[in-house]
């Protein structure tokens, strides 16, 4: 037997180990510069070099797979299988998790050091920066947005254009034109709350072309306008996929949705169950600005109607109808102009908003103040915006009213006195006696939903200078919950609004 050593065994021993596809595909993006990072909600992220600018996916997401696989035939000239990409990406989203640093990420606005960006959704990856004294178009905006695959690009802003050209093509009442324009700017303020904007109008009144047409002007989509969500899980892809929402001819809003639409619009937790999981459940906390259309008033729950824009649309003479190729023609035209008009009142409303001061704030106070912070912006007079939001605020209460069903008979006990009081299952067995057992389907079955329904209609009775209060404990000291309706004073400081502003600002 040979005592010679293995030269063949000793060499192969010597040869360094061959890399795994994940591991060279983590090298490849380190090479290329790649950043990995994630969310404060546990979303891995990677940020690509990519035809001299920046794009941000999540690396669970189709796109990012489909780039590492084909940067990875470009590098290597061989293919990753499934499983190679899958081992890649698991390694990868650790990392990120890990090591990366963590950073917000944005759909469509942001707001970042006193400036409001909008991404143009460009495949340069622009946006554009607002800030108080102008807007511009910047290549690298300092934020991080993700896109979705439904996102529409924006064209580039010009200069020069008038919100009030829209009116050209869309049919909107003087009364309500104001709150369209103040919808149209609150959905350029992130980390806020926003209202509804509720169009009504009967069919041929052009709503569901002013629904696409807005949207258009701040967040367009492969679909513009959805049909009622049949779940709340429908409802949250939604919400997350986009910056704004829009359901087109509703012919009615059941509770749930109802209810979801009110945590949307001024924030509250969506939940659905996480993909692959039984007990797991993915939780979304944002806000967003909606739209809805609607033949009749279908939103009547009063704390959805409290958190709407209601604009009833008037009708369209035949003589004034135009083909739906001469709107989108003219609006293609219009639209560059339009939204660089926004921004100017943006811009605006940034340099005001902390300076204008009015003396009394409606619901949705954080809104209203900064569409009157933006209204020299669009050359309106002070206290044009509010005092067109308080006529809406009254024909919400009165929508509110006349939805419930408690309220007619109500109204009627209340008619000869100046306060009622007594248990929930008092007035229940009041106003079912005044009512003659005459009750309607929905009537309340319980005195705890009766209870309910005067708690939901409090806020419009109040607006009708009706104080409403529940007590735990009657007068003699008994615990019993008990509803107080009493009505009040006349107010003793006026209605109209009245503005203080810093009198070194120029507006």
């Amino acid at each position: 037997m040979s005592n010679e050593p293995d030269i063949a065994d000793d060499d192969d021993r010597k040869q360094p180990p061959r890399k795994s596809a994940a591991t060279r595909a983590i090298e490849m993006l380190e090479a290329k510069g790649c950043e990995l990072w994630h969310t404060s909600t546990g979303d891995a992220f990677v940020s690509i070099q990519r035809g001299g600018h920046v794009e941000n996916w999540p690396i669970r997401s189709r796109e990012f797979k489909t780039w590492l696989a084909g940067d990875f035939y470009k590098a290597f000239g061989q293919a990753m299988n499934s499983e190679a990409i899958s081992s890649a990406m698991n390694v990868i989203a650790a990392k990120a998790l890990n090591d990366g640093d963590e950073h917000d990420v944005f759909v469509r606005v942001a707001r970042f050091d006193g400036k409001i960006f909008l991404d143009l959704c460009n495949q340069s990856w622009q946006a554009v920066e607002i800030g108080p004294d102008g807007w511009c178009i910047v290549d690298k905006p300092p934020v991080r947005f993700r896109r979705f695959k439904a996102m529409l690009a924006l064209p580039a802003p010009e200069r020069g254009g008038c919100i009030d050209d829209l009116r050209q093509l869309i049919n909107v009442s003087d009364a309500t034109w104001p709150l369209v324009v103040g919808w149209l700017l609150g959905c350029f303020l992130p980390d806020s709350k926003y209202p509804i904007l509720a169009l009504f109008a009967e069919q041929g009144a052009g709503k569901t072309t002013a629904a696409r047409l807005l949207r258009a002007l701040i967040d367009p989509n492969v679909s513009p306008l959805r049909s009622e969500p049949r779940k709340e899980d429908d409802l949250v892809i939604a919400a997350n996929n986009s910056w704004l929402i829009a359901f087109d001819n509703l012919s009615t809003i059941p509770a749930w949705l109802s209810d979801a639409l009110c945590r949307l619009a001024t924030g509250g937790g969506l939940s659905k169950r996480t993909l692959y999981t039984e007990s797991e459940e993915t939780i979304f906390s944002l806000t967003r600005p909606a739209m809805l259309t609607s033949i009749e008033d279908v939103a009547s729950r009063s704390d959805l109607l409290d958190r709407c824009l209601v604009a009833h649309l008037p009708t369209i003479p035949s003589h004034q109808r135009k083909t739906e190729e001469e709107l989108q023609a003219a609006f293609t035209t219009m639209q560059p102009r339009l939204v660089g008009a926004i921004l100017d009142a943006v811009s605006v409303g940034l340099k005001r908003e902390h300076q204008v001061r009015p003396s009394r704030l409606p619901r949705m106070a954080d809104f209203a103040n900064w569409v009157i912070a933006c209204e020299p912006g669009l050359g309106w007079p002070p206290g044009t915006f509010l005092a067109t939001y308080d006529d809406n605020r009254s024909e919400a209460n009165e929508l509110a009213l006349e939805s419930s069903v408690i309220w007619k008979p109500l109204s009627e006990l209340l008619a000869d006195r100046n306060e009622w009081r007594g248990t929930a299952g008092d007035l229940k067995k009041t106003l079912e006696d005044r009512m003659n057992a005459n009750l309607p389907k929905d009537w309340p079955k319980s005195p705890k939903a009766i209870g309910g329904a005067v708690r939901r209609i409090a806020p419009n009775v109040r607006a009708l200078e009706w104080a409403v209060s529940f007590d735990e404990r009657e007068p003699n000291g008994q615990r019993r919950k008990i509803i107080v309706i009493d009505r009040m004073l006349p107010p003793m400081c006026p209605k109209s609004p009245t503005f203080q502003t810093d009198p070194s600002f120029p507006f």
